[in-house]
């Protein structure tokens, strides 16, 4: 199997098990908490962690309220990059920044599900909403720490976005290698 088809499928795989992973916690939490409001959160370790649904208009830290179309756009444009990048950029030959791009990716493709409203919920509160569908992001994940920091609630897309960017810069950090590194052998001896 070709090394670019080899990519493609890693590619494929990361960004697929991102995205699904996404989802399906997403969906189970929901399943089990429902909408905010809707039932008390569950203390995974108490005063620190818990399962607490909310639902996300905007974007990152809930900026830009309301114009989730824009994000859904931007989204739209930015996997389209990822996959010129991976397709003309040489992902496919460094196994790191192939995982960093996918999983950029899985986490995109698990927030526009919901930013389209693919789940099917519908607003339950406030009652001018009520009926309509919901278009915004599921977060389930709230992260605090006692008298110092109570982090916004986030998902496992949001996890993914964080560590392909935390990988893309690691990499835009890491030497690059001479153009014909390999390619002469090994350096001439000295006399």
């Amino acid at each position: 199997m070709p090394p670019s088809v080899r990519g493609w499928i890693s590619f494929a795989a990361v960004a697929g098990a991102a995205a699904v992973a996404d989802l399906a916690t997403k969906q189970a939490v929901f399943a089990r908490l429902g909408l905010p409001g809707a039932s008390p959160p569950i203390a995974l370790i108490p005063g620190w962690l818990r399962l607490e649904t909310s639902l996300n208009e905007g974007a990152l830290f809930g900026m830009g309220q309301g114009m989730g179309w824009l994000f859904a756009a931007f989204s739209l444009l930015a996997m389209l990059g990822i996959l010129g990048m991976v397709a003309r950029g040489g992902a496919l030959a460094d196994r790191w920044l192939l995982v960093a791009l996918a999983l950029i990716f899985g986490g995109i493709v698990g927030n526009l599900f919901d930013r389209l409203g693919l789940p099917g919920l519908i607003w339950h509160a406030p009652l001018e909403r009520v009926g309509e569908p919901v278009r915004a992001v599921r977060d389930w994940i709230h992260f605090l720490i006692p008298g110092l920091l109570d982090w916004p609630i986030f998902n496992l897309a949001d996890t993914w976005l964080v560590i392909g960017a935390g990988m893309l810069l690691v990499a835009a950090l890491r030497p690059v290698p001479p153009a014909d590194a390999g390619a002469s052998g090994p350096p001439p001896e000295v006399r």
